[in-house]
């Protein structure tokens, strides 16, 4: 049955459960567009937290989008822990070289506090900003790494997977001093006004690990995290595959799961039925090549895949919008979501 909503944030809360709302919700994951928007290098824009704000009101008007990103870049959280951040122009800042580069400095590391780190403040402010601009209308997503895939940014692949293999005992400890920093990081961002929090965690996805290899090594920390924080939890795999651990995803209690365009989204769309809502899943690399028809042929076949019954927000598949993707494009998926989104999906059931 559709049911009318009265704002993004409703649409959403209807979508998430499992009912249909008014139209698909859209959530356009914009970092860097903001740059471009009040025409700002792209490390100037996350210096401030205004200009993250002032970026966010454009986009989500313009764009139409049912959400704010409450997001700057993943390397925040090198930065937090005494690690280096590289800026580039037309990219997302990347951490520099790995800040643990002998396993045995893990027994000397300490959860960074969250209030004493500038960048971390910085997006506790541009979080409170947003959330009194809001005024309800809007879901604010906040973000952290999970403990089992931060280490790739902490140590390097090589360093993380020597560590898995020859030294468990200091792995543990890597992600018992990450768990208790995620923790902290999502819940101050909760507590700053965020609605929900998106836990990215790539490695842990099967592109990535094996499905027994995410319950060995993920699944006890996730477990703690999605217990402790308080609010709901996206698990995003960042364009990772995950489904054979739909059921694992359930277990944990995530209210969303990320999911990848190199998986069947219808054949995700029924693993995930009544357990948890799905996000995505459109082509971001590919998107920046995408014409107007393009982008209209992708989000039909999104929406005619996992809209019908509600529990699908569409967005892209990794989580982030390449800052290549113009504007031309993005106009194009939110017009095409406007045309074809609405409920009932009467069209979608001719689909194959």
């Amino acid at each position: 049955m559709s049911m009318p909503a009265t704002s993004s944030l409703q649409r959403v809360l209807t979508t998430l459960s499992h009912q249909e709302p008014d139209r698909v919700p859209l959530f356009l994951l914009l970092t860097m567009h903001g740059a471009r928007e009040l025409n700002l290098s792209i490390k100037e824009y996350f210096s401030h937290a205004e200009h993250m704000v002032a970026g966010q009101l454009r986009m989500a008007e313009k764009y139409r989008n049912d959400c704010f990103y409450a997001f700057s870049y993943a390397a925040v959280e090198v930065e937090a822990w005494g690690g280096e951040v590289i800026f580039r122009d037309d990219g997302p800042p990347n951490a520099g070289e790995p800040f643990i580069r002998k396993a045995e400095q893990i027994l000397s590391l300490e959860v960074p506090t969250i209030t004493d780190i500038p960048a971390l403040r910085r997006m506790l402010e541009t979080i409170s900003q947003l959330h009194a601009h809001n005024q309800g209308q809007r879901p604010i997503i906040a973000v952290v790494m999970a403990p089992f895939s931060l280490p790739v940014m902490q140590m390097g692949f090589e360093g993380y997977l020597d560590l898995m293999y020859e030294r468990p005992d200091l792995l543990q400890r890597l992600l018992e001093i990450n768990t208790e920093f995620c923790v902290a990081w999502a819940n101050a961002q909760l507590a700053a006004g965020a609605t929900a929090i998106c836990y990215f965690n790539p490695l842990a996805s099967t592109t990535m690990v094996t499905p027994a290899m995410f319950r060995q090594f993920d699944v006890p920390f996730s477990q703690q995290v999605c217990r402790r924080v308080n609010g709901p939890i996206a698990m995003h795999f960042a364009s990772g595959r995950c489904l054979p651990l739909m059921d694992d995803l359930a277990e944990l209690g995530v209210a969303v799961v990320g999911v990848s365009i190199d998986e069947d989204l219808r054949t995700l769309k029924r693993a995930a039925s009544g357990k948890f809502s799905l996000l995505g899943n459109l082509n971001g690399i590919a998107m920046r090549n995408w014409n107007p028809s393009q982008a209209e042929a992708e989000v039909k076949a999104a929406i005619a895949a996992a809209g019908p019954g509600g529990g699908f927000i569409l967005s892209d598949n990794h989580g982030e919008i390449p800052f290549q993707v113009p504007d031309e494009t993005l106009l194009a998926i939110s017009a095409s979501v406007q045309e074809w989104g609405g409920y009932p999906l009467q069209w979608a059931t001719q689909e194959p």
